[in-house]
């Protein structure tokens, strides 16, 4: 055969790999019912459709907030852990995508043989060049190799969402963290100006106590309830540096204190009513479920192209020549063949191994059915939460004012000489912890908001790299 019928050759037989056919079944998402809204929500509005479109953390606009996120996003352990999965998804994607071409080597080599006769020792001395390029070629007829790399490219898409989840995990823990900080910020305030009201009182009893116009009773009463509140205070501050220490971690950083303004802190943004469910789709747990699915779709069709025949077209063009300046000229051998390897009896493998890439893409249909269930229970119970929220911190602020008020007309009563100081003490301990549940519910209302962004996918854009 001439070389340009060996060229026609290997054209008309790498036509017929690429326009071979693919078994298996393509991939379709399995039908799923969506409701039009979440559970116990209104009609979806175009407010409510762009909630999730901003990058949430904005809401808040708290400065500080926003550069821990971003610090954590760049220097989080979990962050750079997730980041270097997807480069190795990415590169075994393009291991398996390489596949699809053919592999193209080279070989050279020199020999020198003497070839003794009997008795002689005196032979002729010969000096072989060798230089060849050989390839070698899997013709993809049944789309074996096209579904390995389908789901290749899928298991690759589903790490990449694993790492947005990551991110979104990470941001949401960094957030939670900060709102509890600055929870114990407020409790630490709360403490310090009750302790400050006790010591006054206490001060005031004692001196009494030493003019003789208190009792002891009084006094001691007083001395317990300024102990018992100043005792939270290193409580609380112990907790601000364990917080400090944790959030620290998230960010990739040694302990350290959280530089953070004064204040009241962020408040809690309005959530606008009839979020659609189609705010669901960016959920990145569930598009890795789907995409898990897509791989184990296409798994199926890997098992079903082992029931036929693999052909594969391998070849060389080269020369031997026994001087080197003349190696690289015209090639004098060329070789080229195919093979056509196929089951006869494989005791059972193949349809097993079939029925097991069958079962697979069944237990990733249910991933991803409960993925898409479970979505809608987190986003309704963040919904649920915030709005129960809302009324607890009206009602517990209605609490506050109430002892407030209390404390105040205690105080006049006493100074009027119409009560006993214990009804002032009395009113003083239940404001205090009225005082920490309302930071505490406040704390609450924030971390609802976290958890409703996060239910909805997260609301911002996560770094997105093309395969």
């Amino acid at each position: 055969m001439s070389d340009r019928g060996l060229l026609r050759a290997c054209a008309l037989v790498a036509g017929g790999g690429l326009l071979g056919c693919t078994v298996g079944p393509n991939y379709k998402r399995p039908p799923v019912t969506l409701p039009e809204r979440f559970y116990g929500q209104e009609a979806a509005t175009a407010e409510a459709r762009s909630l999730a479109d901003v990058p949430w953390w904005d809401v808040f606009q708290d400065p500080v907030l926003k550069g821990l996120l971003e610090e954590a996003l760049k220097h989080g352990f979990d962050a750079r852990l997730a980041a270097a999965r997807v480069e190795e998804a990415r590169a075994l994607y393009g291991i398996q995508r390489s596949n699809l071409l053919p592999d193209v080597g080279y070989t050279a080599g020199w020999e020198r043989v003497r070839e003794d006769q009997f008795f002689n020792a005196e032979g002729d001395v010969d000096t072989k060049w060798t230089a060849k390029l050989g390839f070698s070629w899997e013709i993809d007829l049944w789309g074996r190799l096209r579904r390995q790399t389908e789901a290749a490219k899928a298991q690759y898409l589903a790490t990449e969402q694993a790492r947005r989840g990551v991110l979104l995990s990470l941001v949401s823990e960094v957030a939670t963290g900060y709102f509890e900080l600055r929870e114990l910020d407020a409790e630490l305030e709360v403490a310090r100006r009750t302790t400050a009201a006790f010591q006054g009182t206490y001060d005031l009893f004692q001196r009494r106590l030493e003019g003789g116009a208190a009792s002891a009773l009084e006094t001691a009463r007083a001395e317990a309830s300024l102990g018992q509140v100043s005792a939270q205070i290193p409580e609380i501050e112990r907790a601000i540096v364990a917080k400090e220490n944790e959030i620290n971690f998230l960010l990739g950083r040694g302990p350290q204190p959280i530089v953070r303004e004064g204040g009241e802190g962020p408040l809690p943004p309005e959530i606008p009513p009839g979020l659609p469910s189609a705010l669901l789709e960016r959920r990145p747990d569930v598009r890795q479920a789907e995409e898990v699915l897509v791989a184990a779709n296409a798994g199926i069709g890997v098992a079903k192209a082992n029931y036929f025949p693999t052909l594969s077209l391998t070849g060389f063009f080269g020369n031997v020549s026994p001087e080197l300046g003349e190696i690289f000229s015209n090639g004098k051998t060329w070789n080229v063949e195919s093979s056509l390897l196929g089951p006869i009896f494989a005791a059972g493998r193949i349809r097993k191994n079939y029925q097991a890439a069958q079962a697979r893409y069944d237990q990733a249909r249910v991933g991803y059915e409960a993925a898409v269930t479970n979505s809608f229970s987190e986003v309704s119970r963040a919904l649920v939460d915030r709005a129960k929220l809302v009324e607890t911190e009206h009602q517990r602020s209605r609490t506050v004012n109430a002892y407030q008020e209390a404390v105040r007309l205690a105080n006049l009563r006493y100074t009027s000489g119409l009560s006993a100081y214990f009804e002032v003490l009395d009113a003083q301990q239940q404001l205090f912890p009225a005082e920490i549940s309302l930071v505490q519910t406040r704390r609450n209302q924030l971390v609802a908001v976290v958890n409703l962004y996060k239910a909805l996918g997260g609301g911002w854009p996560a770094p997105a790299s093309a395969p």
